[in-house]
């Protein structure tokens, strides 16, 4: 039988399952990089439009260009932010449809692990951005722990039905990140951790949304009714919730700025 593909094709389910967590994450991306105002990016991988939203509300951008390969997500985006000066459209991080030095920033966020070919596309990134611009990304830390649902993946991982994993998983840590973007050509570069945490109100409001990712939800589909049950179980009792019965969860992503000679 045909392994599933990790696939991000409605807007709406990713805002619940990963929206808020992309926020979080890229509060502290952009408070790091500190860019100045008025600046033209490139989101790539834009998806949802979640952080391109998050970059015009922070960062004052003259232009933004958001592409995705998802037309469900480039549609949900469009109409995300039709009041705010983006413009979207469907392509490949590692064929961008932009000029040599269109703009001043480049940008991944969450994507890397989702490039089939990491190297294509750092470079594709240097080279749609002027000499002395910003080439930068943040990713979750898969393989190290730090996915937002990482109890989720783990607990699969002892029952016998590992999840899905992105074709380029091992991009995401600090050295391979480091290794891309010493590829590619880019200088003064800095790295660094970013850990974030959300409150749920609930182990079952956790577990309606951990259990939509596409990285989950086809193995959870895959399973027999029973041990569906059986994972919660061993979830819940994992995952242990305050005075209030609130869950907490903590998150780590892994950071990445350089520059444009």
């Amino acid at each position: 039988m045909e392994e599933p593909q990790i696939r991000f094709d409605d807007g709406a389910a990713y805002e619940s399952y990963m929206g808020e967590w992309s926020r979080l994450a890229g509060e502290v991306f952009l408070q790091w990089l500190a860019p100045p105002v008025g600046w033209r990016w490139v989101d790539v991988g834009c998806g949802n439009g979640a952080f391109t939203e998050l970059l015009i509300r922070r960062c004052s951008p003259e232009e933004v260009q958001g592409i995705d390969p998802s037309e469900e997500q480039i549609e949900f985006a469009r109409a995300r932010l039709a009041a705010l000066p983006a413009q979207f459209r469907i392509g490949d991080a590692m064929a961008l449809p932009y000029a040599d030095g269109a703009f001043d920033a480049a940008v991944m966020a969450l994507v890397i692990f989702f490039v089939p070919d990491p190297v294509k596309g750092v470079a594709e990134m240097a080279r749609v951005v002027r000499p002395g611009g910003s080439v930068s990304a943040y990713a979750w830390d898969i393989l190290g722990g730090g996915f937002p649902f990482a109890a989720v993946q783990d607990e699969l991982q002892a029952l016998g039905s590992p999840p899905l994993w992105p074709p380029s998983v091992e991009a995401a840590s600090i050295d391979a990140l480091r290794a891309l973007w010493r590829g590619a050509g880019l200088v003064r570069i800095e790295t660094r951790e970013i850990g974030v945490q959300r409150t749920f109100a609930d182990f079952d409001a956790f577990w309606a949304i951990a259990q939509t990712g596409p990285r989950i939800a086809p193995r959870i589909a895959e399973m027999a009714a029973g041990d569906v049950q059986l994972l919660r179980e061993r979830l819940r009792a994992r995952l242990i919730p305050d005075a209030d019965g609130r869950i907490t969860y903590a998150a780590r992503a892994n950071a990445i700025k350089g520059w444009v000679r």
